[in-house]
């Protein structure tokens, strides 16, 4: 039976989300019912839609009687988790056609790499860029052409995109195909070591150099479970990808099978075949509250307290972070993936992956198991399985019952902590998030004087000329979407991890992001309200007293109330950080942000 909590969580994000839900789920049946009809389009429209494709395909567009499948791809080989998708759309066009359909490469979109940019004017692009993919991605199917999608997406800001664009067309069918890791280079631990060194100046470029190309050395997704691998997991247990598919290693025969299996489900799930699952149907309540479960269950990136509430939103449904903290307390945290553990997304799969988190959240009753999913809309069940090549034939089998190695993945009855690992912060500083399952136990409580930074790189100086060796909480100020685009904050983990190790009590408060890598140091991000639009972490100075509170969620400044709530803002100018590289570009997103209440979006 499904765990009470969890029932009431759902229950109330129904309730909050009916209106919405109900207008989002009319349209949908609006545009289902008119269908897709090309014998309905211009001739001369008709005439385009085709002219690109082989002669065989354009006399099937012309007779409209096979599903024809949007591509939609974020193919670059700059970023290493989507250079594998080179080969997919001739994979997949090869699979439909000989399943009885046609597929065209609607659209790409773009696919920026965090990893690049950290710490770059670049980073300040990368939330922004998820709307661009989103909006991308509309344009794509905005052609009416199209029976289906197959969405070809694996990193930061990309799966989100594209889920937001797919539930704007969710009278269609969609199916999330991912590329897979990239096999294990140098261990996550060993690479975060010779980091550290690196802040302290005890190794140079060269040998970070090499270090950091062992860990990021082929094609495929980097293997610790940041935000990337947390969007893979997150299709998977909302019922997008195939079974199994999430962890499979690219350009290997399995990962080819998937792909094709994938293209030949598209065509049984339109509204030709015989299964028609439109995916705004399809992604209801209980598929995200699944999502919101599994990125708890293995600690996934804080970064889906904003994506997965934007994804929702897509769909006429309303989460919140409170609903997020209310799950976290009943959901117990079952993997130690780097930064949680040592180990990667590779080792994770050996241990037995998906199928066997799943079935075990199932069996504790911690999963909506009636879940409609795009490979049944008899729930969850099937993606208790793992698939297999067997003499060349894919086929999904039974997996194990239990891991196959219990310091990286547990049963729920025997979980790493009974609860998931993150934690909404409350006080006078205005409420943030916390994730803690990376953060040991006695670093969870930190009450220190502050000192206030405007950006990373003030505080990187600070740590380079000696400054810091001391108990503090590093307040950085001025790095929300108002502000400069929320960046994430991801160099600041090395210094601020020395500086632990050395035994100084440290802790971070921000209004921006961290890595979905982030982890070891306590930390308050996502501050809300945020710095540039009056939220009250602006008005702290140096020296201010400042409780972080992990196990309580207490984040408060110590200092006398009146006189802090007549302290005035700081004087900041802004205006530099929309005149860097690309940024300009941005200003109608600024002005969007600026005129929306951000804070109470993810609280209302």
């Amino acid at each position: 039976m499904l765990n009470e909590n969890i029932a009431r969580v759902t229950d109330r994000i129904r309730a909050r989300s009916a209106a919405s839900r109900a207008a989002y789920l009319a349209r949908i049946e609006t545009a289902a019912r008119r269908g897709v009809h090309r014998s309905a389009v211009g001739c001369a429209n008709l005439a385009h839609a085709v002219a690109g494709c082989p002669p065989a395909d354009q006399a099937d567009l012309k007779r409209d009687d096979k599903p024809n499948i949007a591509i939609v791809t974020s193919f670059n080989d700059m970023l290493s988790a989507h250079q594998p998708f080179e080969r997919f759309p001739d994979l997949i066009k090869t699979a439909i056609r000989s399943a009885g359909g046609i597929a065209q490469v609607a659209g790409g979109v773009p696919a920026m790499c965090d990893g690049v940019t950290q710490g770059r004017e670049g980073m300040e692009l990368s939330l922004f860029s998820r709307d661009v993919i989103a909006m991308a991605t509309a344009i794509a199917l905005s052609h009416d052409v199209f029976d289906g999608a197959l969405l070809l997406g694996v990193c930061d800001k990309i799966v989100p995109g594209l889920v937001i664009a797919a539930l704007s067309f969710g009278h269609l069918p969609s199916i999330f195909v991912p590329a897979g890791p990239m096999p294990s280079g140098i261990s996550n631990p060993e690479k975060s070591r010779i980091r550290q060194l690196a802040a302290e100046g005890k190794i140079g470029r060269a040998e970070l150099l090499e270090a950091e190309a062992a860990s990021y050395h082929s094609p495929g997704t980097c293997t610790f479970y940041g935000t990337a691998n947390s969007n893979q997991m997150l299709m998977e247990i909302m019922g997008l990808h195939l079974p199994g598919a999430s962890f499979v290693n690219p350009n290997t025969p399995l990962r080819d099978a998937l792909t094709e299996a994938a293209a030949r489900r598209i065509l049984e799930i339109t509204a030709r075949g015989n299964a028609f699952t439109p995916v705004g149907e399809m992604i209801d309540e209980r598929a995200v509250v699944n999502g919101m479960v599994g990125l708890l269950a293995t600690g996934g990136s804080t970064n889906h307290t904003i994506h997965l509430v934007a994804m929702a939103r897509a769909a006429g449904i309303h989460i919140n972070w409170h609903d997020f903290s209310d799950l976290s307390d009943v959901v117990p945290s079952l993997t130690r993936i780097y930064p949680n553990g040592p180990a990667d997304v590779n080792q994770f799969q050996q241990a037995g992956g998906m199928p066997v988190l799943i079935a075990s959240l199932l069996d504790h009753g911690l999963l909506h198991g009636d879940a409609r999913t795009v490979w049944s809309n008899d729930g969850m069940a099937a993606y208790r399985d793992q698939p297999t090549l067997e003499a060349g034939a894919l086929r999904w089998k039974p997996a194990p019952a239990k891991s196959a190695d219990t310091s990286i993945l547990r049963d729920a009855a025997d979980p790493f902590s009974r609860d998931g690992g993150l934690k909404i912060m409350h006080g006078n500083l205005g409420e943030a998030v916390a994730k803690i399952s990376a953060v040991k136990p006695e670093h969870r409580i930190v009450e220190a004087p502050a000192l206030v930074f405007r950006s990373q790189e003030e505080l990187q100086a600070a740590f380079k000329s000696g400054d810091l060796h001391r108990d503090f909480i590093a307040v950085v100020t001025h790095q929300g979407p108002t502000a400069n685009g929320m960046p994430e904050l991801h160099k600041l983990t090395p210094p601020l991890g020395v500086l632990q190790d050395l035994g100084f009590k440290i802790g971070l408060v921000t209004d921006g992001r961290m890595s979905g890598a982030s982890g070891k140091i306590p930390a308050a991000i996502h501050v809300t309200p945020e710095c540039a639009r009056g939220g009250p972490l602006a008005k702290i100075r140096d020296g201010d007293m400042i409780r972080l509170d992990c196990v309580t969620g207490t984040l408060a400044v110590l200092v006398d109330p009146a006189e802090f709530a007549a302290r005035p803002l700081p004087e900041i100018d802004l205006s530099a950080n929309h005149h860097g590289v690309g940024r300009e570009l941005f200003g109608a997103f600024r002005a969007a942000v600026a005129g929306a209440d951000t804070g109470a979006s993810v609280f209302a």
